[in-house]
């Protein structure tokens, strides 16, 4: 029992499951409990060709952020995550059900009118969509598709957080999310965003904070596929941190 306990399971996603070619790592550690940041610097001994890509990696701890100093044992579930694309097993199945759910994740094509409907209200003037389409040229280079992968109970959980703290700071404001996982053709909606609130101040900061907090804290990744290769895409805006506090963009009742 005791040698169970020390065996760590670790799943990997995106581009740092590409690289070390495998979606989950077992480990026989001494330790049953050790920081994060102590396991990090284990996994960059045991890999140091990645420690670049393990070091700007996160923690995931029973489907939630974990910072270095988060104290984590062999019995919990443990994800490593790579810099998210801000942009995603697929989990398809599971997810059919909820396709009335404000919050979900598809293999299938995204309907802008069915999110518009799920945050329609009687008392709200103003209600907006956003659609995050795969456009086919960025930089000189020619998009063929876009592929999404998500660590997909843990996005719908933050998906629903953001929900929440949209509700928080624009009182009465309601917000949908539906992304897209999987294959993603040119000029096809990738993401979804749906917001409905009182007064239209409140829809344009809303959505616009939506975007942002999904870009920082979703676990969704993206890898373009060109003409001559593919590459996934990281974090764009400096150092990711998904446990910084949130920026708002406007202040509540505007």
């Amino acid at each position: 029992m005791e040698q169970e306990n020390r065996r760590w399971q670790i799943a990997l996603f995106a581009g740092l499951a590409e690289r070390l070619n495998t979606r989950s790592l077992t480990l026989d550690i001494e330790a049953s409990a050790l920081t994060v940041g102590e396991l990090k610097e284990l996994l960059k001994q045991r890999f140091p060709e990645h420690a670049d890509l393990i070091s700007i990696s996160f923690m995931a701890c029973n489907q939630a952020f974990a910072g270095d100093d988060r104290t984590v044992s062999a019995s919990d579930e443990l994800a490593l995550l790579p810099p998210v694309s801000g942009g995603e097993e697929s989990g398809a199945e599971e997810e059919a059900p909820a396709l009335a759910e404000r919050f979900a994740i598809r293999m299938e094509k995204l309907d802008p009118d069915e999110a518009l409907a799920l945050v329609s209200h009687p008392d709200h003037g103003a209600a907006l969509v956003f659609v995050g389409t795969t456009r086919e040229w960025t930089a000189g280079k020619r998009t063929v598709h876009l592929e999404y992968e998500a660590y997909v109970p843990m996005a719908l959980s933050e998906m629903r957080r953001i929900g929440r703290e949209i509700g928080e700071h624009w009182p009465g404001t309601l917000c949908a999310i539906h992304h897209r996982i999987g294959s993603v053709a040119v000029g096809e909606a990738s993401v979804v965003i749906a917001v409905s609130s009182p007064h239209r101040a409140q829809s344009y900061e809303a959505s616009r904070y939506a975007i942002e907090r999904l870009k920082q804290t979703v676990p969704i990744w993206k890898k373009e596929v060109y003409e001559d290769g593919s590459e996934w895409k990281g974090h764009q805006s400096g150092p990711w941190n998904p446990l910084a506090s949130p920026e708002h963009t406007g202040e509540a009742g505007n």
